[in-house]
């Protein structure tokens, strides 16, 4: 009898049971698959943007100019998203803003001007200069309270948000902004917000301003519309390679998020010059997308398993051990690598793979942790939960990819990063955080169990909204890192630094309002996407 039952387990083996996803279809279709490119528009806007970009920049290194006129120029140079035209001119005068101490006229004239102030901090925060807060404490008044009117309480919420640990006043203050300002639809913290997104809706803004500066008008909008030409060239490559790749007509239970995973890293860099950096790393992110998914979603323990030691492996030759479906997502992740190296050899820069592929492995292993947690329902304790999170959060491998096309990353940029300096801790800690507040309620209803709300709430005897809470303020701390880092970090540029801080940006925006907006994108992501990628200026 027995004999006959394995016989029939052989002849007929148990169907096996896999978890749905059912995630959405793309919403985009074939938007970006075929996109048009006026060569000629190309051309004149180039030219144009040529005799305005000499313009602005007399503007920038004028002499006679007052101290607040130069700070007012260059936070509307920034945050028109042109600043990368004149970083050099920028950074020379905020270094002799600084180092002259030209930013105490601004900061101890009689006339106490809160905006002008703020602006002068924030502006040199950003540059990595540290100011003392204790410019803002003749603003407060007996009770506490700051003073100021609403432009200088604006100002000096976005002043607050670069605070780091320990600087009371700032907490203070910003917590003071914040509830003074409470509905104001322009409330939106310029350090967490992605610098592309916030620069298209300054511009409208800025048309509005009866101070404006018709040449700087005139040059964002043209900048924009020549950037978001190129911008669109690249996600129309991407569209092409995704579609030939065939990885969403093979595995239906996979996320189709190509142009949210270009959107990422238009968040990380959007200049010119990072275009190669832009298509390697939103190939990466695509791929790590599939993968998360088959993970999560799909795949038994034992075919997890074989496909985490392949990939270890790494080795063309072991694809022949993998199931049918695993065999189209490795033979495409080999490639891309493959594509990555030959690329960078060009330019003598293939040690980067490298360290890039590392990370690759690095976070399979991680992924096949958390699966073996989810199907055997082991909940672990919220350190082993969170030692290994911080790696399937993907920002270890983002960053380390994020560097692959940037030319001035050197051997000692990747080195400094696999020592995980504080200002990538924070950076991972606040992706994983959010990430867990936002996808929470959604991995609950899939019967997720192994959940880092539901670790902490377990092991802290806590319930969901404190869990929440606590989440949240590691966030803040975490930022409050960040900002601290900008300042004292100098064993890297800030090119580099500014890969990492954009990271953490990007998680305060694509899951706002804990929304996942990367897995969902009608919502967060689709009014941002149409912003940036198909409504040009006229």
């Amino acid at each position: 009898m027995a004999s006959a039952n394995v016989q029939n387990l052989v002849c007929n083996p148990p169907e096996i049971v896999r978890p749905s996803a059912n995630f959405s279809p793309s919403i985009w279709g074939d938007l970006f698959t075929s996109a048009a490119i006026n060569h000629n528009n190309q051309l004149i806007c180039g030219e144009e943007i040529e005799a305005l970009k000499m313009e602005v920049r007399k503007m920038i290194v004028a002499t006679e100019t007052k101290i607040r006129e130069k700070l007012s120029l260059i936070d509307s140079v920034q945050r028109l998203g042109i600043s990368y035209h004149f970083e050099k001119e920028i950074d020379e005068q905020l270094h002799n803003i600084f180092h002259n101490n030209a930013y105490l006229e601004v900061m101890e004239e009689e006339d106490e001007d809160l905006h002008a102030v703020a602006l002068c901090f924030r502006l040199l925060r950003q540059h990595g200069y540290s100011v003392s807060t204790g410019v803002f404490e003749k603003f407060r008044g007996d009770d506490g309270k700051f003073k100021g009117d609403d432009e200088g309480i604006l100002s000096l919420y976005e002043a607050a948000n670069l605070r780091t640990n320990g600087e009371e006043v700032l907490d203070e203050a910003l917590v003071f902004a914040t509830a003074r300002l409470e509905g104001r639809a322009e409330l939106q913290c310029l350090q967490r917000g992605v610098p592309r997104v916030e620069a298209r809706r300054y511009v409208s803004r800025y048309e509005e301003l009866e101070t404006r500066n018709e040449a700087l008008l005139r040059l964002a909008k043209l900048d924009f519309n020549l950037l978001q030409m190129l911008h669109r060239q690249e996600l129309g490559e991407l569209s092409r390679w995704w579609k030939e790749l065939g990885l969403v007509s093979e595995l239906p239970y996979a996320r189709d998020r190509m142009v949210e995973c270009y959107f990422w890293t238009l968040g990380v860099y959007f200049e010119p010059q990072y275009s190669r950096a832009r298509i390697m790393l939103a190939k990466t992110i695509a791929m790590i997308s599939v993968i998360d998914d088959t993970y999560d979603s799909y795949g038994t323990l034992d075919e997890l398993q074989i496909f985490t030691d392949a990939v270890q492996r790494w080795e063309m030759k072991e694809i022949d051990r993998l199931p049918d479906y695993m065999k189209i997502i490795y033979r495409a992740l080999l490639e891309v690598y493959d594509q990555y190296e030959q690329e960078l050899r060009l330019q003598g820069r293939s040690f980067a793979v490298n360290y890039a592929k590392a990370r690759m492995q690095e976070i399979v292993r991680s992924y096949n942790i958390e699966a073996k947690w989810f199907i055997k329902g082991y909940m672990p304790p919220f350190s082993e939960y969170m030692a290994n999170g911080f790696i399937t959060s993907t920002y270890y491998l983002l960053a380390a990819t994020s560097f692959l096309g940037v030319a001035s990353a050197t051997s000692h940029a990747f080195d400094w990063l696999v020592n995980e300096p504080r200002i990538q801790v924070a950076n991972v800690t606040i992706c994983r955080v959010i990430d867990d507040v936002a996808t929470y309620e959604i991995e609950k209803k899939r019967g997720q169990s192994v959940t880092g709300i539901e670790c902490y709430m377990k092991e802290h005897g806590v319930c969901e909204e404190e869990a929440m809470q606590e989440f949240k303020k590691m966030a803040e701390e975490a930022w409050k890192d960040i900002n601290g880092e900008i300042l004292k970090e100098k064993s890297v540029s800030m090119e580099i630094l500014k890969r990492i801080v954009n990271l953490s940006r990007l998680i305060d925006v694509v899951y706002k309002h804990n929304q996942d907006g990367y897995t969902h994108p009608e919502k967060v992501l689709k009014p941002l996407i149409t912003a940036l990628l198909v409504d040009s200026f006229h």
